[in-house]
This record gives structure tokens, C-alpha cells and sequence, in this order.
């Protein structure tokens, strides 16, 4: 169940209005990396963990419904940015200004602004668009949901981060104090959302490798020289691997090496505590604990969405 307040999670202001500006903020109202997108993205996912953990749906919906009081600001700050010009479309006497623009040069700059997103007057007469920055209509291909926990909150980060550098663009493209305000507060929460996804994969054991299999211990510490000319050595392909600790074997060579291994069917780990032995054995582990966390909170029968309405005999009777 949602409930609307008739007013903005953060009080969006313009100064004046910027109808070239509101086209670019479109981006961030129906574009890959905006706001409706992230909003759809957490309620898609919030689904898969309702039973299993409900600590994370309810953060997966909050998150979500907060990207919609994100979307509600961005839509309301490209309509004062469009300023009168749903007005004007209204107006078809011979003196409007959209017939007589030479009248006053200051209405017809803001009419010829606008003329820069001709969806702006043909489709929608001064109104956002769900579409991004060039038209494009907004996609549910955007969308990441895997169901698995461990792959959707990196997911979600990651979205987090594109849409934080999307609004870092926006703000050099605008003079308003007002509108600069705004996205520094978009921004912002951002990567208040980036931290609370990052807090709840880090909650959740194990995360890493991503899904139930922990991967085959001879290829997962392997890093191919791929390319000619001068090299580099990091902790991408030196020392131990950030997450499974392991020891990184570096290939100079790496079509002498597939050859000599017989198309790297022929390895053995190395720098690695894990055997093949070991992997399969966490790995069925693991898969049995993910299983009976799904299955030990889901009924086989008479379910029920709110925990506070279940099914009754004299209910069904009605039926």
C-alpha cells in the first residue's frame, strides 16, 4: 500500500525558468540511470526476499519508495524549469506568443529553448516526458533483478554510483542556487543509498564469490598478460586477491600456457588454500542453507502476504 503527502521529500526550487536545463534533467526522470528506474529496480527486487529476509525487503522498499519521492522532485523541478510554456500552448489567438514570438524577445528565447525537445510542445505541451535527455522512452531493460541477494545489492550500488555521477555532470550545466540545491541534494542520497546496500551485503554471509558456487580453484587466481607493449603489476595481479585471498599466478605468456596445459584442461591449483575437494563440499553446504532459508518461511499452502491475515476455514467457506 502506498500513500501520497501532497509535498516534496526536499523543497525544490527554481529561480527561473531554464527549459534547455529541463531537457538535460530528463535524464534523470526517465533515463537508464534515473530516478524511476532505480525505484522499479529495489520494488522488483524487494520481492524474491520478502519471506527469507525480511530485513532486506523492508529496506529494498523504502529505498524504493523514497527513488519515487526522488522522482516526484525531479518531475516538479523540470515543470518550474518549462515555466509558462504549458500556458502558451494553451493560447491560439493571432497575438500568442507562439505566433507572435518577435513581440517580446525575452518569451521568444524561452520558446526557442524549448524548441531544443520538440516532445516538450508536440507531445507533451510543456510537460515532463518519460523518456531521457534525446526522447528516448524509458525501458524496463534497464532493470537488474537477479533474486539472489549477494547479486542484486552490488547491483544496486553500482546504480547508486552511475546515478551519483550523472547528477555530478548535471550541476556544472546550471546557474540557478536554487536548482544546484537540489541536485546536491539527489546526489547526496545517492550514496546514502550506496552505503545501506553496501551495509546489507556485508550483513549477509557469505557474499562473495556471487550466488551458491564458489568457483573452480584452478582458474580463479589466474591473470592473463592479453596485450603487447609495457606491462603493469598491481594488487589486480600481484600479491593475494582481495576477496578469496589466494595468490595471483601471473601468465606472461598466455598462448604458450593454453598450449602447454592443453587448453587449460590440464591445471592444477596453485597459490591457493582451496582443492577442488573442499569447493564442492561448501558448495553443497552453502547451496542447502540458501534452499532451507527460502523454504523454512514459505508455507506450502494457504499463503498470505500480510502476516496478519491468514487463511481461516469459515473464510473459505465463502467460496
Amino acid at each position: 500500500m502506498f500513500y501520497h503527502i501532497k509535498e516534496l521529500q526536499f523543497d525544490a526550487r527554481v529561480s527561473h525558468p531554464d527549459p534547455r536545463f529541463a531537457q538535460l534533467l530528463l535524464e534523470q526522470f526517465g533515463g537508464a540511470n534515473g530516478e524511476l528506474s532505480a525505484s522499479m529496480q529495489y520494488f522488483l527486487q524487494a520481492f524474491a526476499c520478502r519471506a527469507p529476509y525480511p530485513d532486506k525487503y523492508d529496506m529494498l522498499m523504502d529505498i524504493a519508495t523514497e527513488e519515487l519521492c526522488h522522482l516526484e522532485i525531479v518531475g516538479a523541478t523540470i515543470q518550474m524549469l518549462l515555466g509558462r510554456i504549458n500556458g502558451y500552448m494553451k493560447d491560439i489567438d493571432e497575438d500568442c506568443v507562439l505566433t507572435q514570438m518577435s513581440n517580446n524577445t525575452a518569451k521568444e528565447e524561452l520558446i526557442h529553448q524549448a524548441l531544443n525537445n520538440p516532445q516538450f510542445l508536440v507531445i507533451s505541451q510543456g510537460s515532463p516526458t518519460l523518456s531521457n535527455s534525446v526522447g528516448v522512452p524509458w525501458s524496463s531493460a534497464y532493470i537488474s533483478g537477479n533474486g539472489d541477494l549477494t547479486v542484486d545489492l552490488q547491483s544496486d550500488m553500482a546504480a547508486e554510483s552511475r546515478a551519483k555521477i550523472v547528477y555530478e555532470s548535471l550541476i556544472p550545466f546550471t546557474d540557478d542556487p536554487e536548482v544546484k540545491r537540489t541536485l546536491d541534494f539527489l546526489m547526496t542520497r545517492e550514496v546514502t543509498h550506496f552505503q545501506q546496500f553496501q551495509a546489507a551485503l556485508e550483513s549477509f554471509e557469505p557474499h562473495f564469490p556471487p550466488g551458491i558456487f564458489e568457483t573452480n580453484p584452478k582458474y580463479s587466481n589466474l591473470y592473463f598478460n592479453m596485450s603487447e607493449g609495457e606491462n603493469y603489476r598491481g594488487r589486480w595481479n600481484k600479491g593475494r586477491s582481495a576477496k578469496l585471498m589466494e595468490e595471483w599466478q601471473y601468465v606472461e605468456y598466455p598462448r604458450e600456457y593454453m598450449r602447454e596445459t592443453n587448453g587449460m584442461r590440464d591445471i592444477k591449483p596453485e597459490g591457493t588454500m582451496r582443492t577442488i575437494k573442499s569447493v564442492k563440499e561448501r558448495d553443497k553446504k552453502l547451496a542447502h542453507k540458501r534452499s532451507n532459508e527460502i523454504l523454512d518461511t514459505i508455507p506450502e499452502r494457504d499463503m498470505a502476504w500480510n502476516k496478519a491475515e491468514r487463511y481461516h476455514e469459515r473464510e473459505l467457506a465463502d467460496y
